[in-house]
């Protein structure tokens, strides 16, 4: 039995062979950022509420000094001709089964619609900051992969950079490969430590989406914005690293993908 319930939150408009872009807290927060700020800029609407008792047991306190339910969401945009839907949400499944359940979910809504192209996000995470986030891609097929990568900064040659990719964003892409539905994930470098914010490597992920599905969105208006968010995140980073951690060397093994 599903443990998720499709929850319509507002007019849903005639859809046809959406992309589905999915981005959910991880390493450094890379795919939850990207899809949050590509949600902001585009203005998308939001269509659907993901709802399940398979949810972290807590709630979040908002502006208005008012408690929320922590929630995942669907948004819909159309850039062009083509549909675009956005999962992104204030947590992930709690546990396996859940998370299974989760990405079947995913996959059901895709094909409603008649979908047939997911595209998960994530971060790699890496024992310093780094300067020039690098993104690589995995996905489904050979085809699909060189299909993206193509014209692109995306290095397809992720194998033996990382190991297995955690959480929604890699089961998405293994149950979409069982249902024959195209699937990629995109994974930005991004420092491994849990306070840090993977600004600058959700950047290159937006870049990247945005030429790939001419999303209209000029670059140059975040970037005062992610340094914004950047110093602040170093300040808090900063005061919340032990000097074990500040000291790691540079050299070290990359971490797990989420």
């Amino acid at each position: 039995m599903n443990t998720w319930k499709i929850v319509k939150t507002g007019k849903v408009p005639k859809i046809q062979n959406p992309a589905m872009i999915e981005g959910l807290p991880g390493i450094g927060n890379v795919g939850k950022v990207a899809v949050d700020f590509i949600i902001e800029e585009l203005k998308a609407d939001k269509i659907y509420e993901l709802q399940s008792n398979h949810m972290p047991n807590s709630v979040f306190v908002n502006e208005q000094n008012l408690i929320e339910l922590p929630t995942i969401s669907v948004y819909h945009k159309k850039a062009g001709k083509r549909d675009i839907l956005l999962a992104g949400g204030d947590a992930q499944p709690i546990d396996e089964p859940s998370t299974y359940d989760f990405s079947e979910t995913v996959l059901d809504i895709v094909k409603s619609f008649g979908g047939n192209e997911i595209i998960t996000l994530g971060g790699i995470g890496l024992p310093a900051i780094p300067k020039a986030p690098k993104v690589y891609c995995t996905g489904t097929s050979k085809e699909f992969i060189e299909k993206y990568a193509k014209g692109t900064t995306l290095n397809p040659h992720l194998y033996g950079i990382v190991g297995p990719i955690m959480g929604a964003s890699g089961i998405i892409l293994g149950l979409a490969k069982r249902r024959n539905i195209n699937a990629i994930s995109l994974l930005a470098e991004t420092y491994g430590h849990p306070m840090y914010l993977g600004i600058r490597g959700a950047r290159e992920i937006v870049r990247i989406l945005n030429n790939k599905f001419s999303l209209g969105i000029r670059i140059s208006q975040l970037d005062k914005e992610i340094r914004e968010l950047e110093e602040e995140a170093a300040r808090t980073t900063k005061a919340a690293l032990p000097k074990v951690m500040r000291g790691l060397p540079k050299g070290s093994e990359a971490s797990y993908i989420g």
